[in-house]
């Protein structure tokens, strides 16, 4: 819009109020959909039709103020480095551009600083809530989320007693992994799993003995690391080592799964001939390892979704509750999975 016949200018809601023929206060009462206003239908349509035509954008300051929201969440995950949080953060990213939010993205770094950053952007009006999909133990944020009275969720973590764990079902996740390896005829199925300090890892490594157990597998050896590289290649190293009758590997996560096929072609365990190896969660990366990989497909980016819907359902008053994400884990079938060597 033109308004000094020399350069383009941004749009007022004065302009917007004095097209409409309107004060700018119902101007701004009908643009911001306010419950407090009553006007006959041929004056809203007046509003909003000079709106389109002078292509007003309401100033993201001024709406934040005029409905206590600042239009921003938080959300704080354990590493940029982490892959499996790409599909999470895209997934809340989205969903929150649909419900006209955005997303701050904070990484869990060392000391406090990612409390003291959270706590000087709540202190600043900068953020309305946040959502934790960082899984370390006795975080210190978690104090911070209580004294500070912000809304808030859990994201792929589970924390007992909160009412606001937004999770996947790892039950399920399991039970799909053992089923694939136990249908190619495997019997002897171990598992690399994850820290015992986080919540995912003790999940997935409790749903697989439980599974396992109920099938009657004789043997479910377990060896748990770091969630990378070098921890699934440790990791490996340690269970074939003490249990070689092991013929195939449930990997809990994409980067273990990386190391567990170095560590295999180190001990000439060759996959899938000697080994089958199936890792939890589904990467681009996973078709071009050698062999190409089998994996546990999961929704993350539903729960990165649902975990913002969770959130801003509490910003509109609703109770804060547990949520487990719909969508059945599929198993992506690869070369990494065969039946076991003949005895």
């Amino acid at each position: 819009m033109k308004l000094d016949g020399k350069r383009p200018t941004r749009a007022r809601l004065l302009d917007v109020a004095r097209v409409a023929g309107v004060s700018k206060s119902t101007a701004s009462r009908i643009l911001n959909d306010s419950p407090h206003i009553s006007v006959r239908p041929h004056t809203r349509e007046r509003v909003l039709a000079s709106a389109r035509q002078l292509n007003y954008r309401p100033h993201a300051a001024a709406r934040g103020l005029s409905r206590a929201e600042t239009g921003s969440v938080g959300l704080v995950i354990p590493s940029l480095a982490a892959p499996v949080y790409a599909r999470i953060v895209r997934g809340a990213f989205r969903r929150a551009l649909e419900r006209d939010f955005v997303v701050l993205l904070l990484e869990d770094l060392a000391a406090n600083q990612t409390t003291d950053v959270f706590t000087r952007l709540v202190h600043g009006g900068r953020i309305d809530g946040v959502i934790v999909a960082s899984a370390r133990p006795g975080h210190p944020l978690l104090r911070s989320l209580r004294r500070l009275a912000i809304p808030y969720v859990f994201a792929n973590r589970a924390v007992r007693g909160s009412g606001r764990s937004v999770t996947m079902d790892d039950e399920k996740a399991s039970a799909a992994a053992i089923d694939h390896l136990v249908a190619l005829g495997h019997e002897r199925i171990g598992h690399v799993g994850g820290p015992n300090g986080l919540d995912p890892a003790r999940r997935r490594t409790a749903a697989f003995r439980a599974y396992g157990a109920r099938l009657g597998l004789q043997s479910l050896p377990i060896a748990q690391s770091e969630f990378t590289e070098s921890g699934g290649a440790d990791a490996a190293r340690r269970l074939l080592a003490e249990h070689p009758e092991v013929t195939a590997l449930y990997i809990s996560s994409l980067a273990q799964a990386v190391g567990v096929l170095h560590a295999a072609a180190e001990l000439d365990r060759r996959v899938p001939n000697d080994l089958s190896v199936l890792a939890y969660d589904d990467m681009p990366l996973a078709e071009y390892l050698r062999p190409p990989l089998t994996t546990l497909r999961m929704p993350l980016a539903e729960l990165g979704a649902a975990a913002v819907d969770a959130l801003l359902d509490q910003l509109s008053g609703g109770e804060p509750r547990n949520l487990v994400v719909a969508g059945e884990p599929k198993v992506v079938v690869r070369s990494s999975t065969a039946s076991p060597p003949r005895k």
